[in-house]
Parts: structure tokens; C-alpha cells; sequence
């Protein structure tokens, strides 16, 4: 491919990421990855530059642009030689005319900003985001797997974690084969921390998704216990297995909710859990350096079902607590609605509930949880809280 025909490339790719960003459809690594797929001429350096472009143009444009084309031309107004590429030969874009609108630049869309807790960086929000390793103590001793890792570094108050530069490609490593390491981001990892499980207990991960906190939470359980993984959407505990298989954590049961009966499913759990965590589905704000189209697939009306959806897993999951369990609310979002308000109205609608404080060597109070920011922490963006029951 021309230098040229990559930018036209990126252009058709950003038309289709608009649109299923608009309808709901797949996410812009899939869509890269079919992409490519249909075009088997292109070759490695082809698709990183393409990649490259298209990833540059969703990270420097905040609200969903009318067209890929806007997109690219709003970020060839800041790179002249990347301008120089519109020149309208064959397989390459046409020439920019002067009358002609980029997409303007920006970080947060304009309706979610003042939505945002007050201390979140803004700035920080898309910056390039490292490869965090959780290292399993089922499989692994954290000293002797950080030495196939010679350009790692440790995270302050996680004795498990390490940190490797952006791209490390950890999957060809030994300790990966080997199920020593989880890639975790480091909020995870102190999410899955807060919940202090311990051999022996009964534990539900509520929201358990591919499982990646559900394996943390297996780690510190040592093998030991009921730890149970829930979710509503078979594809997602699909993953879990092999991922459990692989990790040695094969004492975690898997079950599958129907969504808005997720109660009667859970009947035979009432009063038994020592803890719970609920990783709630949400808007996703605190993940925007990985997944920055993020920011246009997001609505308020999609917020106000999440906050919903939110407050309808706490009140399901709060009866399956024992007297002294612990309630964990965790959210990848940046959102007070999602995260400090969420926490306040779920305290006001039951009683018999207290609020723990979270000790951890980043974050910062926030309501009656701990928020992390990339700008702060050099974590995704989460909230969390601890709740014990009292009665």
C-alpha cells in the first residue's frame, strides 16, 4: 500500500467505526481486525500504519464525528505531512480544499463533562496506557516471575503486580504459558485486593464478565472455598475456563443469570456470602486510554439505563450477604451518578449497612469510596467501595 492509500484505508475504517459506534455494533479493534482480513494484501507495516492513523484520529476527537474523512482531515490540519498524503491519487484520498471542516479536537464529549467527579484529570483521560501483569500465587512466586521480566517495574501496595511498557507482548512469554501472570490493570488488581477474600469463604463475583477478578480473587482464596463467578451473558463466562484451566483456579462454578431474574437464580445464595463484589456494567469513562471510541458510543439516555442497572444489581446482590459480609461496588467510570451518588442512594435505601474505608497506597477518598484516575494513579479510571453488613 501507498502512504496514500493508508490514509484512505483509515478513512473507510473510521466510517465504519462511526457507525457502529451510532448502532451499537462491534468495537474498532474487531472491525480493524475484519478489515484486514478481507484485504490479504496488505502487509504488517500496512496495518500498523494504518492502525496508527486511525487510532491518532479517534484519540484527538472527543464527540462522534460526521465521517471518517472529517475525522482525518481535522487531524491532518495539525501534521503537514500527513496533509501532504490527500493528493487524490488512485487509491488515496482527495486533496483537502480549503473551505473544508476537520473534525474539531477534544478531549471529554461537551454533555459528559461537568458529569465527571471533580478531581479526574481531563487531560490524562487518553493518555497510553502500560501493560499491568497480576502474577498468580497459585502457579507463581512474585520475585522469581519478575525475573523473566527484565524491564519491569512494581506497583506501590500491590506485591503481586508488575509494571511493563506500553505493547510489552507478555502472551509470548514463559510465565504466561505457564499461568504464572494475568495482564490486570493495576485499578483491578486493587479492587480485587479490597475485597480481602480468604481460603475458605464463600465469594460471588456478581458481574464477573471474562473473569479477570474472579481469577484474582481465586489467587487469594488459595484454591480454598466457594467462589462463584456470575454473569448474564454466556459468551463472557465462556472465556472463563480456559482462562481458569490455565491459572489452576479450577474450583471457581460458573452460573449463568437470566437478566431481571437474576434473584430467583440466586435464591439458594441468600445469607451464605462472606463476599460479594459487584463490578457493575457502566459507562466506561475510566477506560477511555484503551478504548477511546469509547466516548462516542456513550448517550444520556445509555447513562441513565446504566445508573439504573447499577442500582438494581446492588439491591439483588445486598440479601446474599451474611451478617459481617462485604459488599464490594466497583465501576470503571469516572461518573459521580455511577460511582460516589450510586453508593450514597444504595446506603439510603437499606438499612443495617456501614461503610468500611479502603486503605490502599493510591487513590483518593471520594464520598464513601476510593477513586483512581490516570492522571493521579497511572491506573484506569475506577470507583470503588466497601460495605459491611451489620445486620
Amino acid at each position: 500500500m501507498t502512504p496514500s492509500a493508508r490514509v484512505q484505508a483509515a478513512i473507510e475504517l473510521l466510517d465504519a467505526i462511526i457507525a457502529s459506534a451510532r448502532d451499537g455494533g462491534p468495537a474498532a479493534d474487531t472491525l480493524i481486525a475484519r478489515y484486514f482480513k478481507e484485504r490479504r494484501y496488505a502487509g504488517s507495516r500496512d496495518r500498523r500504519a494504518v492502525r496508527d492513523h486511525v487510532y491518532d484520529a479517534v484519540r484527538r476527537v472527543a464527540e462522534r464525528p460526521e465521517s471518517g474523512r472529517a475525522a482525518m482531515v481535522g487531524l491532518a490540519r495539525e501534521r503537514a505531512e500527513l496533509a501532504a498524503l490527500f493528493d487524490g491519487s488512485a487509491h488515496g484520498p482527495a486533496p483537502i480544499v480549503d473551505s473544508e471542516a476537520g473534525a474539531p479536537a477534544g478531549v471529554v464529549p461537551g454533555w459528559i463533562e461537568p458529569l465527571l467527579a471533580a478531581p479526574v484529570e481531563r487531560d490524562a483521560l487518553l493518555g497510553r496506557a502500560p501493560v499491568d501483569l497480576r502474577v498468580n500465587r497459585l502457579k507463581g512466586d512474585p520475585d522469581r516471575v519478575a525475573q523473566h521480566y527484565p524491564d519491569a517495574t512494581r506497583i506501590a501496595g500491590l506485591p503481586d503486580a508488575l509494571r511493563l511498557p506500553e505493547g510489552a507482548p507478555v502472551e509470548q512469554s514463559d510465565p504466561w504459558k505457564w499461568g504464572q501472570v494475568e495482564v490486570q490493570d493495576a485499578g483491578s488488581q486493587l479492587i480485587s485486593a479490597a475485597c480481602a477474600a480468604a481460603p475458605g469463604m464463600t465469594v460471588i463475583d456478581l458481574c464477573a464478565g471474562a473473569g479477570g477478578k474472579t481469577l484474582a480473587l481465586a489467587a487469594a482464596m488459595g484454591g480454598k472455598g466457594v467462589l462463584i463467578a456470575a454473569d448474564t451473558i454466556r459468551s463472557r463466562l465462556a472465556r472463563l475456563d480456559p482462562r481458569a484451566d490455565r491459572a489452576g483456579a479450577t474450583f471457581i462454578e460458573t452460573l449463568l443469570l437470566d437478566q431481571g431474574h437474576e434473584a430467583g437464580a440466586l435464591e439458594s445464595l441468600r445469607g451464605r456470602a462472606d463476599v460479594v463484589l459487584v463490578d457493575a456494567p457502566c459507562s466506561g469513562t475510566g477506560t477511555w486510554r484503551r478504548n477511546p471510541e469509547a466516548r462516542w458510543r456513550l448517550t444520556p439516555a445509555r447513562l441513565d439505563r446504566l445508573v439504573a442497572e447499577q442500582a438494581r444489581i446492588l439491591d439483588f446482590a445486598a440479601p446474599l450477604l451474611a451478617p459481617g459480609g462485604a459488599l464490594i461496588y466497583a465501576v470503571c467510570a469516572l461518573t459521580d451518578r455511577e460511582g460516589r451518588d450510586q453508593v450514597r442512594a444504595f446506603l439510603e435505601r437499606h438499612d443495617g449497612w456501614t461503610v468500611e474505608r479502603i486503605e490502599a497506597a493510591v487513590g483518593r477518598a471520594h464520598g464513601d469510596g476510593l477513586l483512581l484516575t490516570p492522571g493521579h494513579d497511572g491506573t484506569d479510571g475506577f470507583y470503588f467501595a466497601r460495605l459491611r453488613r451489620t445486620a
